[in-house]
């Protein structure tokens, strides 16, 4: 029986390569935790010097003092004449664009916000509707108290007409209106995605589209794909996966960086999704992007090439051939951790694959580099990278497991067996189990042994059977009993040593392909 669990484990027999992938559910949760997403939530538009309109996303320090105070301001905007309305929300406008503490609260509990809801239906009054509307923007940029204060009135429907509007500016700052409220959460995502606002603002994307429109459409696009629990219905968002994977040509920073973090948001699920998104035939061009010197775009583009490596074989196929694996080991030397470990969990779902991607894993000379993290990285890219290196043991051949051994995989994975991760603990531990198993089926358990003893790795595995955790218990003890019984290990021979690596018999040698040869 602990023959038939060990040729299990090693082989995965009974489990499939879905199930072996780790989507950014369940254990790569923490991916996901990252301190802040590099994308925003929501942005607030802040006043420049002059009176002109302020074109969105062009935040300047400079701020126009408003010169009203928020009782005049709310008074003015009670006055029948447009004038007057139009000078005292422009006021109001200026106060909720001041670049420190804006009075959000005050100006909601004074009333504003319905007063500009109105105003939003001032279509003969474009630069009054303007003004109501960036105030709206900034109210909805704040909490979700102050976010659902402009829902409550009824914004979104008036929002929602204002795309249509002749006025650039106006269509402009609704786009900017619209995408705060969708990115505050799933709830108020999906109140405007019930209004149909996708496909106005997909109208809103043509070939002359100014820059500024085009960085507020696809922000706001991206915030209409994002968040889960539950995520978006995919029907409602698939509409822009045409546009978005044009837009992966633009090249504007902003643009690509927002364009890459709506499709990661679009293949953070099933099979369908991701199938949904490769069928636009935009996996070459997202590829590309991994090689970015702006990790502004860097960031979201590996994050969407791992969702889709979490997919089937073929998903991953497409990956692969698409050349990802080439820049692996520069991603896994970069500057930013944060890419390190995305690198690391990306590996980790294709070496959870068939023995045939993992042989594109060792072609593309990325195993030693993973060591490397395994040995030295922070503990958030280790961690992934343990998970790499075990997937890789489930599915390798045994050939590829030897070289993964002659890589020195064996100390790295023994060092970690000291972490108070137990999750850790346990996938090193299936790791080792594996290699094991395989050297086992080559009568070469014994000389896998020594190499984890010698680096201290029995020392640990012992001690694991006093553990609180009953899966790491239970996993060493397997392993003890199975390979390091009846002081097996203290009975061999040391093997030679020669440039600090061990050599073992000529019979090694002399074994057909698939044997251990070290």
């Amino acid at each position: 029986m602990a023959d038939e669990n060990r040729i299990r484990s090693f082989k995965n027999k009974g489990k499939d390569t879905e199930e072996m992938r780790r989507r950014r559910i369940g254990q790569a949760v923490e991916l996901r935790k990252a301190k802040k997403d590099d994308q925003l939530l929501k942005r607030r538009n802040i006043s420049v010097a002059s009176d002109e309109p302020a074109s969105p996303l062009q935040e300047n320090n400079q701020t126009s003092p408003a010169t009203m105070k928020p009782e005049e301001i709310m008074f003015g905007m009670m006055n029948p004449d447009e004038a007057i309305q139009f000078q005292a929300t422009q006021a109001c406008r200026k106060i909720l664009s001041r670049e420190r503490t804006p009075p959000i609260d005050q100006m909601i509990r004074l009333g504003v916000v319905p007063r500009c809801v109105e105003f939003l239906g001032k279509s003969h009054n474009p630069p009054l509707q303007f003004e109501a509307c960036w105030a709206l923007t900034n109210i909805a940029s704040g909490t979700s108290e102050q976010t659902a204060a402009v829902v409550q009135e009824g914004a979104i429907p008036k929002l929602q007409a204002l795309l249509l509007s002749p006025r650039l500016d106006v269509c402009e700052q609704a786009v900017w209106a619209l995408g705060n409220i969708a990115g505050d959460g799933p709830m108020t995502r999906d109140l405007v995605l019930a209004a149909g606002v996708l496909p106005n603002i997909l109208r809103l994307i043509e070939p002359n589209t100014s820059v500024s429109l085009l960085r507020n459409a696809v922000w706001a696009i991206s915030n209409l794909c994002r968040n889960k629990n539950p995520f978006p219905d995919f029907e409602a968002v698939r509409p822009a996966l045409p546009t978005l994977a044009k837009l992966l040509s633009y090249q504007d920073r902003d643009v690509l960086a927002d364009t890459c973090w709506a499709l990661s948001y679009l293949t953070d699920g099933n099979n369908d999704k991701i199938q949904a998104v490769l069928d636009t035939g935009l996996i070459n061009r997202l590829v590309e992007l991994l090689d970015s010197p702006e990790s502004l775009v860097l960031t979201p583009a590996l994050r969407a090439v791992g969702n889709i490596v979490t997919g089937n074989d073929v998903q991953t196929d497409a990956v692969i051939n698409a050349g990802a694996l080439n820049v692996m080991t520069k991603l896994l030397q970069h500057y930013r951790l944060n890419i390190i470990k995305e690198a690391a969990w990306t590996i980790s779902n294709v070496t959870a694959g068939n023995s045939e991607q993992i042989q594109k894993v060792l072609d593309a000379g990325i195993m030693p580099v993973l060591l490397h993290v395994l040995a030295t990285g922070d503990f958030k890219s280790q961690k992934e990278a343990a998970w790499a290196v075990t997937n890789y043991t489930s599915g390798g051949s045994i050939q590829q497991l030897a070289k993964l051994v002659e890589y020195g995989a064996i100390k790295p994975m023994c060092n970690l067996l000291n972490s108070k991760d137990a999750k850790v603990v346990c996938v090193i531990l299936d790791g080792l189990n594996n290699i094991l198993s395989a050297a086992q089926k080559m009568g070469e358990a014994e000389k896998v042994g020594i190499l984890i003893e010698e680096c201290g790795g029995l020392d640990l595995i012992e001690s694991l059977q006093s553990h609180d955790n009953e899966k790491v218990y239970e996993k060493a003890l397997n392993i003890i009993e199975n390979f390091f019984n009846e002081g097996q290990i203290d009975d061999l021979p040391t093997p030679a040593t020669q440039d600090g690596q061990i050599t073992f018999s000529n019979s090694i040698s002399q074994m057909p392909t698939g044997g251990f040869t070290f």
